[in-house]
């Protein structure tokens, strides 16, 4: 399988408009080799995609060599992990959210957002948020840190989203519905309706650097306007990967 690269779009006239970023060698080179290729440095396993409970081979792994973290499962000829739907946060119930009793109020991160960036919380229908991280496994025990940018291949196309929760149980392939509706605009994605094929690549970063910190639109009125501000720091990350 070979990545589509889908290039950036610029408007003169109008704000910027985006299909996704361009896939740069070195990911899709990546993401073709470790998919089909054992994680020989797991750092935590026994996790499913919510799909299929039974089937607990997902693992966080760390076969990179800068030791960032990406979710995968060894089964089937290798595999990613799925895009299910999370609407934690700041107005739960809006959009396409819908009032599934399983939302709930707040992200694992809400303190910080709330004391440091001037939002009482992530909206999971602005903030491209991956769900990382569960209640046996704590990425920040192999340096992850909060709300530090992640990067996200999916739908043959590449996005930059934030840690932005986690994960009871042993649940994984979770992200907001913003980025969701990013990786598959044409899916009909709503609260109860996610991506289910184990091909999306979800990778987070070790060390304080990947944390946008302030430089991030956290006010930001629209997914794009949020995108766009951690895009420069994202690529750098990309930059990085081998």
């Amino acid at each position: 399988m070979h990545l589509l690269t889908t290039l950036l779009l610029l408007s003169t006239t109008a704000p910027l408009l985006t299909t996704a970023y361009s896939i740069p060698p070195n990911l899709s080179a990546l993401y073709n080799k470790h998919k089909s290729k054992p994680c020989t440095h797991p750092l935590a396993t026994g996790f499913h995609d919510g799909q299929n409970p039974t089937d607990s081979t997902f693992t966080y792994c760390s076969d990179l060599s800068n030791r960032s973290i990406f979710l995968h499962s060894p089964t089937l000829g290798g595999r990613y992990d799925n895009m299910d739907i999370d609407c934690d946060g700041a107005n739960s119930h809006g959009g396409n959210c819908g009032y599934d009793e399983s939302i709930q109020d707040q992200t694992s991160f809400k303190d910080i957002v709330s004391s440091q960036y001037g939002i009482p919380d992530l909206d999971a229908n602005i903030h491209p948020y991956v769900v990382f991280g569960n209640t046996d496994y704590d990425p920040q025990r192999d340096g992850m840190w909060p709300l530090s940018v992640m990067v996200v291949v999916c739908g043959d196309q590449l996005f930059y989203g934030i840690w932005g929760d986690t994960a009871g149980g042993s649940w994984t392939g979770e992200a907001s519905i913003a980025l969701a509706k990013l990786c598959f605009p044409g899916d009909g994605i709503s609260g109860n309706n996610g991506h289910v094929s184990d091909d999306v690549l979800y990778i987070g970063f070790v060390g304080g650097e990947a944390v946008p910190g302030n430089r991030a639109d956290w006010k930001a009125g629209s997914t794009w306007e949020f995108e766009e501000s951690i895009r420069a720091l994202g690529e750098r990350l990309v930059a990085t990967l081998t």
